[in-house]
């Protein structure tokens, strides 16, 4: 099949290299708002670089979309008229509105819309999932949620982000769902920018915490922060009454125990994303090819965006308004 990729940025060279090696994609097709860039991706990984336009010319069997955040939307609806089956990295869009049009594009059309939340294809997700569907733990009273960036990024890219709560915590509000099974029913956030100046400038924060509850009444807290030194960590424990288990502790878990004696971490810890979920980045745009065959279910449609998106803007509005927040207030 051919595939067509529009963004060849971190993540796009990315996919770029896993889809050119796909058995099953016999042309891939990149475009990018830097012809250079483009172009030197295609060189790399034997791709053809064209415009966008020239890329929904060509008539691809499916579309791959990680370009700049603001071009989401609109590129998710060209793809629904086209008829053709689109994967996106998140988000759809930075607000529900304009999530919502895109998604009514998409069932106007009747088209596919896979969503890039890639921890639903972490071996550690998935087995977490699994545990509390095994009735494992018992009754799960407490889920505690962690990811943290070892280093901010550009300046630049903070105010076209979303903020903290949708551009970093909405994966672990999808993960937080997609392991537990439930809904979160009301939140209660906080966040600080007592960092590098740039954070207030943007008015966004640093370092970010919520304590979210959970239709069933389990207790979720999730913090989130992009000045961790130690190293990138992503961690979800998962507490009930009869046991507890852990994704992401292991030797490169950048966590160093405070009791003298006690052994530390044997690996080097992650560097970023990309180093520590990439078989989850290959095994999601894999799943992807098995969606557009025909050969597979969709495993993370746009409704699924809506949904984590939802808890990020509900975070958000708590912490400008310092109040708990349900998740009812939003409707869509």
């Amino acid at each position: 099949m051919r595939i067509g990729l529009i963004g060849t940025g971190r993540i796009g060279s990315f996919h770029a290299e896993v889809l050119a090696g796909h058995p099953e994609v016999a042309e891939l097709v990149v475009a990018d708002a830097d012809p250079a860039r483009a172009a030197a991706t295609a060189a790399r990984t034997g791709a053809r670089a064209t415009t966008v336009d020239g890329l929904f010319t060509a008539a691809p069997d499916a579309v791959v979309i990680a370009s700049a955040t603001a071009a989401h939307a609109g590129l998710v609806a060209r793809a629904a008229r086209a008829g053709l089956p689109a994967f996106c990295e998140k988000p759809i869009a930075l607000d529900l509105a304009g999530t919502l049009a895109a998604l009514e594009e998409v069932e106007s059309a009747g088209t596919v819309l896979q969503i890039g939340f890639m921890r639903r294809f972490d071996a550690g997700y998935a087995a977490a999932r699994a545990l509390v569907r095994s009735g494992r733990l018992g009754r799960l009273h407490t889920v505690r949620a962690v990811t943290s960036d070892p280093a901010p990024p550009p300046a630049g890219y903070l105010p076209l982000s979303g903020g903290l709560y949708r551009d970093c915590l909405v994966h672990d509000f999808d993960a937080l769902r997609w392991v537990t099974g439930r809904e979160v029913r009301e939140v209660y956030a906080a966040g600080s920018d007592a960092g590098p100046a740039m954070f207030r400038a943007a008015g966004d924060v640093d370092t970010a915490a919520a304590l979210l509850t959970l239709d069933d009444d389990t207790l979720v807290t999730a913090t989130a922060t992009r000045c961790n030194g130690a190293g990138y960590d992503v961690r979800m424990e998962l507490a009930g009454e009869l046991d507890q288990f852990a994704v992401g502790l292991g030797d490169r878990t950048p966590l160093t125990p405070a009791e003298p004696g006690a052994p530390a971490p044997a690996g080097r810890p992650w560097s970023g994303f990309l180093e520590r979920f990439a078989p989850a980045y290959r095994a999601e745009l894999a799943a992807f090819v098995d969606v557009v065959r025909g050969e597979a279910a969709n495993p993370c449609d746009g409704r699924e965006a809506l949904h984590a998106l939802r808890v990020a803007e509900a975070c958000e509005r708590s912490r400008r308004e310092r109040r708990r927040v349900a998740l009812a207030e939003f409707t869509g």
